[in-house]
């Protein structure tokens, strides 16, 4: 059994399907990725536009059942291309990138599955929406050509996550979705605890980068 599908298959052990596992393709070549695919894993991610579509445009052409997740910072000029290849957007964060998401798809008929991406630290270096502005941008997303399918959050660096997991987990049902995007590697097991449907796990299937 190649490594990599070993390693998803521990981790799914490990969760026991209480979340969909998003096996974070970025920066890997298309040849560590497709023993992935040929075992039957359908949830990729990347954080580059450009990247995904030279790695994944053949081999989603080829294969319906894939969906791609565009898990990084998403520039305006950027989103005609990922609308058409991606599935899921987890990064959206403002009005304007929303806005532009729904054109997009209107223009190509594909109505595109997002999160909004929730800065729950209040860290002034990373991206995402301030918890204060969020029921206005979800109104918004609900009233445009997307599909808002739920919240997205990476929690700050070296602190236990458990808390903006929690708190995370109560904004998502405060407004009555079902999806949510949080877990990473290295806490992928508390962000199941609290309520995660979708966790991205990177280096505990690939490995370190080289």
């Amino acid at each position: 059994m190649d490594n990599t599908v070993k390693n998803l298959f521990d981790i799914e052990t490990k969760i026991n399907k209480r979340a969909k596992i998003i096996a974070v393709s970025k920066t890997f070549k298309i040849d560590k990725i497709l023993p992935l695919v040929d075992h039957g894993h359908t949830h990729f991610g990347e954080n580059k536009v450009q990247e995904a579509v030279e790695k994944w445009t053949d081999i989603k052409n080829k294969n319906s059942k894939l969906n791609l997740h565009m898990i990084g910072k998403l520039q305006t000029n950027k989103v005609k291309f990922a609308v058409k290849l991606f599935d899921y957007i987890h990064s959206v964060d403002s009005e304007k990138l929303a806005r532009k998401i729904a054109n997009e798809g209107e223009k190509i008929n594909k109505k595109i599955k997002i999160f909004i991406q929730v800065n729950i630290g209040d860290e002034n270096q990373k991206s995402g929406i301030n918890k204060n502005e969020l029921t206005n941008l979800v109104s918004i997303c609900k009233s445009i050509n997307v599909d808002l399918i739920g919240l997205m959050c990476i929690p700050p660096e070296n602190l236990d996550p458990t808390s903006y997991f929690t708190e995370m987990d109560a904004l998502n049902k405060s407004f009555g979705f079902t999806e949510l995007s949080m877990g990473m590697s290295g806490d992928y097991l508390k962000a199941v605890e609290n309520s995660a449907t979708f966790i991205r796990i990177g280096s505990s299937i690939f490995g370190s980068r080289s």
